[in-house]
């Protein structure tokens, strides 16, 4: 029984994750270069749910499904912020620009988050009661199994898009040739907005998720959008099932190996096995890697 236990607590940890990777994966397919601020987008979406709490009545009974939807647009919103302020004025340049107007974009969600909220550690609302389930004697906790299903939902609502409408068209479009898309009248620069929107809004989703349990402070990025990097690097770069695979394998050691080990030694065996992956198999699990990026 622990062990499924565990199996539920690693699943909730690597949907969450994979929401930091999915949305990390889906800005550099448009824009071939790296948002560094992925991570602190998700540690704004954790505050943003943290600061809304307070403003729901007491007796809601499902405070973080409620507050879903709103951490949703207003992180979309901030993502066209982030598109106008740190990406559409350096597009013709080199993407080292990019990185590092995306690096100071974090630094400064950062610094506002520390004077706004503090530097102490904060938990949003849990997405349902945060009481436990008792499944034939597996006791699981129903913010685990809420992570999964809202995890699962957004997932399977990107792929929806992405293969079953035009826009979904258009935004593949877009990754794949941007030159080609506009020659064919895709605006690509509205589909990048869009995509960077998509991207912030799953960051911030993985905030609210991951808030409740593992707390959420100022400076939670970097860890973050490291993981998110060797979800995709394990998954395979330009990726989408890859970097959801990447995120679950995070998650399997931080949960699972680091029960049976200490959580040191777990993360040592995660680094282990990238590094074999890396030289084993390059281009990730999936096999993405022959397209170019920056």
């Amino acid at each position: 029984m622990i062990t499924l236990q565990l199996l539920v607590n690693g699943l909730a940890l690597g949907a969450a994750y994979a929401l930091v990777a999915l949305g990390f994966v889906l800005v550099l397919n448009a824009t071939a270069a790296v948002n560094f601020a992925q991570g602190d987008l998700v540690m704004a979406g954790g505050l943003l749910g943290v600061a809304l709490a307070p403003h729901l009545p007491g007796y809601l009974p499902l405070p973080g499904l409620l507050l879903l939807p709103v951490v949703l647009v207003l992180m979309a919103g901030l993502g066209l912020l982030l598109a106008a302020a740190a990406y559409l004025p350096l597009r013709r340049r080199p993407p080292v620009a990019v990185f590092i107007s995306t690096i100071a974009a974090g630094i400064i969600l950062q610094n506002g988050a520390s004077v706004l909220f503090g530097p102490e550690p904060r938990a949003a609302p849990p997405l349902l009661s945060g009481g436990t389930l008792d499944l034939g004697g597996l006791v699981v906790a129903e913010q685990s199994l809420a992570i999964i299903a809202v995890a699962a939902l957004l997932i399977a609502g990107q792929q929806w898009l992405f293969g079953r409408t035009q826009l979904g068209r258009r935004l593949r479009a877009t990754a794949q040739d941007p030159e080609m898309a506009r020659a064919c009248g895709v605006p690509v620069t509205a589909m990048i907005l869009i995509t960077f929107a998509l991207g912030t809004a799953f960051a911030g989703a993985a905030g609210l998720l991951l808030a409740n349990r593992y707390f959420v402070t100022p400076t939670a990025g970097g860890d973050l959008i490291l993981k998110a990097y060797i979800a995709v690097t394990i998954g395979g770069w330009g990726s989408v099932p890859g970097a959801v695979a990447g995120a679950l394998l995070i998650a399997l050691f931080e949960v699972g190996v680091s029960s049976v080990l200490s959580y040191p030694v777990a993360l040592g065996l995660l680094y282990a096995t990238l590094l074999i992956i890396l030289v084993a198999r390059p281009q990730g699990l999936f096999g993405e890697a022959a397209r170019r990026r920056a």
